[in-house]
Order: C-alpha cells, then structure tokens, then sequence
C-alpha cells in the first residue's frame, strides 16, 4: 500500500518488499503448470503431458512401469497444483515471503 500510495503523490515508488519476486524455480514451475493444466482442459493424458513437455521416458514405459514412475507423478503434481492455482490459490502469489 506504500508503493501505491507513493505513486499517488507522484512520487517513485521504491523497491519491491523483500521476498516479493518470484525466483527462476517458481516462474518455471508456474508456467509448466499452467502448461499442463492447458492440455489436461484439452483432453490429454499424463502421459501426453508428460511427453509435451519433455519426459521422453514417457512414451518408452510399459503401463506397469509408467503408474510407477517419477514422470507420472510429477505431471499429476502439476496438474494438481495447477487445478488449485485455478481455483483461487493464485492469490498466495501476491503474499511476500
């Protein structure tokens, strides 16, 4: 409320609050998420998914092997975090670490 309050007055705003940016690992993450949120809507596999965006051991695997692998839960993390992200958990975004 500060920076907003600053710019009012035509004043600069000064830094973003400490622990406010996102880091290179939540940005990546947010947008595989999102990614593969956008092909689960349009009726993909995690399978699928998980070949789009680039686990190539996906499509090698028997069933068997693919229920247990690292890809398969991975992609459903994703998909699973992005379904709540949807559902109103982006606001954590805006919390400061």
């Amino acid at each position: 409320m500060l920076r907003f309050h600053r710019r009012l007055l035509g004043r600069a705003a000064g830094p973003l609050p400490r622990g406010w940016p996102l880091t290179a690992y939540r940005l990546a993450r947010l947008d595989l998420m999102l990614r593969a949120l956008d092909l689960r809507d349009a009726g993909a596999t995690y399978r699928e998914i998980a070949a789009e965006l680039g686990r190539d051991d996906a499509n090698k695997l028997s069933a068997s092997d693919w229920k247990m692998s690292a890809s398969r839960s991975f992609v459903v993390r994703l998909v699973r975090d992005g379904i709540a992200m949807m559902n109103g958990d982006y606001r954590k975004l805006l919390r400061i670490r």
